[in-house]
């Protein structure tokens, strides 16, 4: 009915005297935007199936294709903007939850970019990582109280089971599932390149990438999809999902159409069945049944694996950050609002949750005053986007960052947002055969490892340039780092000065 009707977020625009029917776009767009009539001997466009992901347009041989937002607007006003009103005659129409991929687009500030970093100058000379060493290497795990040696002198391996990162990057937790295969072996592989890791998600571990096993950390999920005793034992490291940046406080889903064979069997499963992931884990209702759960996982891979919990960045982030790291983690992993998701509802992913910025900062400074900073590394994921995030992020108190959508995007990611349809051109959110084989993973793998060097290149310019050698020294060392444009209430959670003090 005309009530319903809305028009198109994007225009395609095609010239007439570029184009030369050719029908590439045609074959590419999974979405079916673009046809060919016979008749007139020209291309269409249905532009109300368009996500703007650009496949079109960087396929079209004669450059005679581009995406534009469209003009068309509803009458103007700062209190119901296009998207408002839109959101509302779907969900009039349907009565339906309204479902969004990837992280928060809302126009929220983004702390790094009113962080900036000191440099040195005369009295604390900077170093030349190009002809000094600089070290990012960087271990997770719990650190010794204190040296032990034998009666001999030498010194006793008193070690907790640790990660050992050649760079303090890893890959983020995507699921085989919410992402094709291709994309999942490309994680793996330029993990394995690189001396770091990747992180199953909680659809459990294809037999495929068992290989992989020494740069994988396997996740535990409250569904405890694909959990069982090989897979556990599988990785070099457990993880237990509690939350997720772009939906705290609810569980997970992945539609039946994603569900196919080889996604059924990792997940255990029936094949075409919704994946539903309860929002608690049912047997965890307090820091003592989180307790419990670590050491059941431990026990189960006899005590040889760092085991890390992951949650979203919420306001009282530093007191359930403070009880996890009483109960026996290793690692603690925050996700902050701006993390990426297959799907997630709307309202949740862009109303809920607090930046990763102050969460990281009122962690770091609560386990500092609490004594019990080296019972856990800390773990910064949700929009991590530079090198200069990463140092950033690290001098706020972090041990290491995860990447999800920067992982992506390396791929081939346009950022369309529209994952939960299953229809990704580029071959990484999707499960159609015809698309996955779109991304090679020899290519996908080496992309990754190109941006993951360049960035711990761009890392050690940094670090050299504030005089720093070692990624350890520049843990929460907060006096590196100055605010701009803030208040100071965030200056003040944050645990930095402003610019020019």
């Amino acid at each position: 009915m005309s009530i319903d009707f809305l028009y198109p977020e994007y225009e395609v625009v095609r010239n007439p005297q570029r184009c030369i029917t050719c029908r590439v776009c045609e074959r590419q767009c999974a979405n079916e935007v673009h046809s060919y009539d016979k008749e007139l001997n020209q291309m269409l466009s249905d532009e109300s199936k368009c996500v703007n992901c650009h496949r079109c347009v960087a396929l079209c041989p004669t450059r005679a294709l581009k995406i534009v937002k469209t003009d068309h607007t509803f009458k103007e006003s700062s209190n119901w903007p296009n998207g408002t009103i839109g959101e509302i005659y779907r969900q009039a129409g349907s009565g339906g939850v309204l479902l969004s991929s990837m992280g928060n687009p809302k126009d929220y500030p983004v702390y790094w970019d009113k962080i900036l970093i000191n440099a040195s100058q005369v009295t604390n000379p900077s170093i030349d990582p190009l002809r000094e060493p600089m070290e990012t290497k960087v271990f997770l795990g719990k650190r010794p109280d204190l040296i032990e040696r034998d009666e001999n002198g030498n010194l006793k391996n008193n070690l907790a089971p640790h990660l050992q990162l050649k760079v303090p990057i890893m890959f983020g937790a995507m699921s085989y599932g919410s992402i094709s295969y291709n994309a999942h072996e490309s994680l793996a592989r330029a993990a394995t390149k690189l001396g770091t890791f990747y992180n199953t998600g909680e659809g459990g571990l294809h037999q495929d990438f068992y290989q992989y096993g020494a740069n994988t950390i396997v996740q535990v999920a409250s569904g405890r999809f694909g959990v069982h005793k090989n897979y556990l034992q599988a990785g070099a490291a457990i993880e237990i999902k509690m939350g997720q940046g772009a939906k705290p406080g609810i569980g997970g889903h992945l539609p039946g159409a994603k569900i196919v064979s080889d996604v059924s069997r990792t997940r255990m499963i029936p094949e075409g069945s919704d994946a539903i992931s309860p929002a608690p884990h049912h047997d965890i209702y307090s820091i003592e049944d989180l307790r419990q759960l670590v050491y059941s996982l431990k026990e189960a891979t006899a005590y040889t694996k760092p085991v890390s919990v992951k949650i979203a960045a919420v306001h009282n982030v530093a007191a359930i950050a403070s009880g996890i790291a009483r109960s026996g983690a290793d690692i603690i992993v925050i996700d902050g609002f701006r993390g990426g998701t297959g799907a997630a509802p709307t309202r949740i992913r862009d109303n809920v949750g607090i930046p990763i910025e102050l969460a990281l900062a009122a962690v770091d400074q609560r386990l500092r005053d609490e004594g019990i900073r080296d019972n856990v590394s800390i773990v910064a994921s949700g929009s991590i986007r530079s090198s200069s995030d990463i140092v950033k992020a690290v001098a706020l108190g972090a041990d290491a960052v995860y990447i999800g959508t920067a992982a992506l995007l390396a791929l081939g990611c346009h950022l369309c947002r529209s994952c939960q349809l299953g229809k990704c051109n580029w071959g990484i959110a999707t499960q159609r055969a015809e698309l996955v084989k779109r991304l090679n993973p020899d290519i996908g793998s080496e992309r990754l490892v190109n941006l993951v060097t360049a960035w711990d290149h761009e890392i050690k310019e940094m670090m050299g340039g504030m005089g720093i050698n070692s990624i350890d020294a520049l843990k929460g060392n907060r006096l590196m780092l100055r605010g701009i444009g803030l208040n100071q209430k965030e200056l003040d959670i944050l645990g930095i000065m402003h610019a020019g003090e």
